[in-house]
């Protein structure tokens, strides 16, 4: 082997060597530079946090995490989070952030889960009006109420549509019953409207009958839907409507028209004579 392809094998390998001593040294580095994070405070729940709860201190925990790892809004301190209410379920460990409390000073509860320019209004249900216990709290329905018209026939219209529901009797989040496929009822669901739906739903529960209508959460399409008459069902008939009584006329009598006097033209030979007749004589 010659001289000069031993020095060409030698520079290869020594520029192979660097590029892996640069690599190891980067890998070194940037490893180092992780063990360096700062690690800050951050505010944890301490157990199931449930939806209505109002934090206190034994709720949360302060832990250190690494800055890179903590969501932005997390709370650093204790101070921060206390007495507020929760109006979304917050897991064991889990931080706490902003998007899942009530504002400072709003209190707990259910009051504390309204949002400005909304109001809950209650109406009272039994199991076919809930769609067998399956409406639940975070559930979406159409409101329908079901009135008797002026000629005394019942007819179906949907007062509102893709009504959140807030609250299903005294609960506030979701039953795990109906989680794993099993209703659970109540006698009352509590539906978050604005000031003007709130009228529709009170004066529909006073004139007529309840009906909820369950839908699937992903499907917020609205449409106009037409009343629906007990007579387009193909069932027994609407009530008759009064029929208006005939009016009998009475011809009024015409007096007959007098008969006219005639005249007869008689002729005897060259003389002609006529001689008149009254017809009444």
């Amino acid at each position: 082997m010659n001289r000069g392809r031993l020095l060409m094998i030698g520079a290869l390998a020594l520029a192979v060597g660097f590029l892996v001593a640069v690599s190891v040294y980067n890998k070194l580095r940037a490893g180092l530079g992780a063990g360096n994070e700062p690690f800050l405070n951050v505010v944890v729940a301490a157990d199931e946090l449930q939806v209505g709860a109002k934090l206190g201190d034994n709720d949360v925990r302060v832990l250190r995490f690494p800055q890179s790892t903590i969501p932005p809004g997390a709370y650093s301190s204790k101070d921060k989070v206390l007495n507020r209410g929760v109006v979304l379920p917050i897991g064991k460990g889990e931080f706490i952030l902003p998007t899942k409390l009530a504002a400072a000073n709003a209190g707990a509860g259910l009051a504390a889960m309204i949002p400005q320019g909304m109001r809950a209004v209650s109406v009272r249900v039994n199991d076919v009006v809930s769609v067998a216990g399956f409406v639940q709290p975070g559930s979406r329905v159409d409101i329908m109420s079901t009135e008797t018209g002026a000629n005394g026939e019942h007819q179906t219209s949907t007062v509102l549509e893709n009504v959140a529901v807030i609250a299903v009797g005294k609960s506030l989040s979701r039953s795990t019953a109906n989680e794993t496929g099993t209703g659970q009822s109540a006698s009352v669901i509590t539906l978050l409207v604005s000031p003007d739906d709130a009228q529709k739903l009170a004066l529909a529960s006073q004139e007529g009958r309840i009906q909820l209508a369950l839908r699937n959460p992903l499907d917020t399409r609205q449409r106009e839907v037409a009343a629906t008459k007990a007579s387009s069902l193909g069932g027994a008939p609407p009530k008759d409507e009064a029929k208006p009584k005939p009016h009998k006329t009475v011809a009024k009598a015409v007096p007959p028209t007098p008969a006219q006097p005639y005249s007869v033209e008689m002729i005897r030979g060259s003389k002609k004579d006529e001689a008149k007749f009254d017809p009444q004589q």
